[in-house]
Parts: structure tokens; C-alpha cells; sequence
């Protein structure tokens, strides 16, 4: 059962032996730092020796982009905002309130003038400012050429998607803070197979433990294998109410 307490492997064998571990979250132990995301990490234990006050963190969705900004943050004292939420905040006293991590940039839709006064206001302060997106400034629709042109002034730094050796590490130590049990080559097999995505790691690992405390059995290379065809089968139902949504 995926609830017995981890045992110590027999001599030669492959099985991981879980330890018990923190809930997961944000702290700086729990980033794992791959080929994807070295020079990301590698800026971040450069502060405070930044050639700018600004800097743009780029990746795609589940790429660790929130959990590199949340180690950043945490470094420099620094707020945490939401790009969508300066549409109702005070701008001047955010930017007097010291370093700051703006979250989801890409989406700052018609806050764009309280984005384009942040940026202003932290330059003069000589505020630390640290935007985590998606997609590079030209891409979020901007139509403020003076906001657009200190943004791609700014220094960025770039997430990949997580290659393999990040995807096992993940996955690994998601099963470590589950406190579950499980062969290395089952892990293989769910790395080489998901989705490259930290997010997805996590919803399968949910997914995973549910499954198997539902079947009242260890973690097998065939449980996992029904899981990820279940969350695929979950995907390609949900494309297709898209589709249909197009029609109606």
C-alpha cells in the first residue's frame, strides 16, 4: 500500500526509497536546477550585482517561472503582485514599498498604464523590479511604445521547457514529499511519457497517489500507465467540447 511507512531496498535493488520530506512549495531547497533553467537560477544568485534594476523572466506555462521569482523574492524582501491585480492598486505606494516580483506580465491587459507608472516609479526609487511572462514583451499586445521600449531594454532571462534529467528529479522529489514508494524505471517511464510541464508533474503525481490509495496497492508500472492514459483521455475529451464549442 502506498500508505506503508518507506523500508530501506534489498542490496541490488532499483527501488527508490522515499525519505520523509516538507510539504512542497517555493522555498529555494525544493528548486531543482537542470540545463533548462541554469542561467535563470545562476541570475538570481547573482542579486544584488544585477547590471539592471529590471529583469524579465521567460518561459512557458509549468517551466518554474512563479517558483524562481517566489526564491527571488524572498532573497531581496520583495512584494509579490499579479499583473492583473494593478488595475486596482496603489502605484505609488507599491513602488515606494520596496523590491518587487510582478507575476504573469503577458496577461497585464488594461493595467498597462499603471504597468508603464510602475516602471517609472521603481526606476526613480531605484527599485528592484522582476516580471515573470510567457512570452517576451512583443508578444503581450502593448500599445504603449515608451512601456515597450523599456521592457525589451530590460535584461531576460529564459526557462525551457523541463528536459528529462528535471522531469525525474521532479517527479522524484514529488513522490519523496508524498512519502511513496516506487521503482526507478517507473519513474523513466512516467518522465519519458508526460507531459514537460512542472505543472503537469504535479497533477499527475495527485492523480497518481489517488489512484493507488483507491486501489489499496503500491505504485506499479501499470497503475501509472493507467493514470497517464486517463489524464490523456481527459485531454482529448476536453478538446473535443472545444471543437464543438466552435460550431455552436
Amino acid at each position: 500500500m502506498v500508505a506503508e511507512k518507506p523500508r530501506r531496498p534489498r542490496p541490488g535493488s532499483s527501488q527508490l526509497t522515499l525519505e520523509l520530506a516538507p510539504d512542497p512549495g517555493f522555498e529555494r531547497e525544493n528548486f531543482v536546477v537542470s540545463g533548462s533553467n541554469e542561467q535563470a537560477y545562476a541570475m538570481i544568485e547573482l542579486w544584488p550585482d544585477w547590471p539592471d534594476p529590471m529583469l524579465l523572466i521567460l518561459g512557458p506555462p509549468g517551466a518554474g517561472k512563479s517558483h524562481l521569482g517566489t526564491i527571488w523574492a524572498s532573497i531581496a524582501k520583495a512584494g509579490i503582485q499579479s499583473a492583473t491585480s494593478l488595475m486596482s492598486a496603489n502605484i505609488e505606494a507599491l513602488a515606494a514599498a520596496g523590491p518587487l516580483l510582478l507575476e504573469d506580465a503577458n496577461a497585464i491587459g488594461e493595467a498597462e498604464a499603471q504597468l508603464f507608472h510602475l516602471v517609472n516609479l521603481m526606476r526613480e526609487n531605484r527599485m528592484a523590479l522582476v516580471l515573470t511572462a510567457k512570452a517576451p514583451p512583443d508578444a503581450w499586445g502593448l500599445r504603449t511604445a515608451d512601456l515597450l521600449s523599456r521592457l525589451r531594454l530590460a535584461p531576460t532571462v529564459a526557462i525551457g521547457p523541463p528536459d528529462d534529467a528535471l522531469m525525474r528529479a521532479v517527479l522524484v522529489k514529488l513522490l519523496i514529499d508524498r512519502q511513496l514508494v516506487i521503482d526507478t524505471n517507473v519513474v523513466g517511464y512516467i518522465a519519458l511519457r508526460l507531459e514537460r510541464s512542472l505543472d503537469a508533474a504535479r497533477s499527475f503525481i495527485d492523480a497518481l497517489d489517488r489512484e493507488a490509495l483507491a486501489r489499496q496497492r503500491r505504485i506499479s508500472r501499470a497503475i501509472a500507465a493507467d493514470v497517464l492514459a486517463s489524464i490523456k483521455g481527459g485531454e482529448e475529451q476536453a478538446s473535443l467540447y472545444d471543437e464543438k464549442d466552435l460550431f455552436r
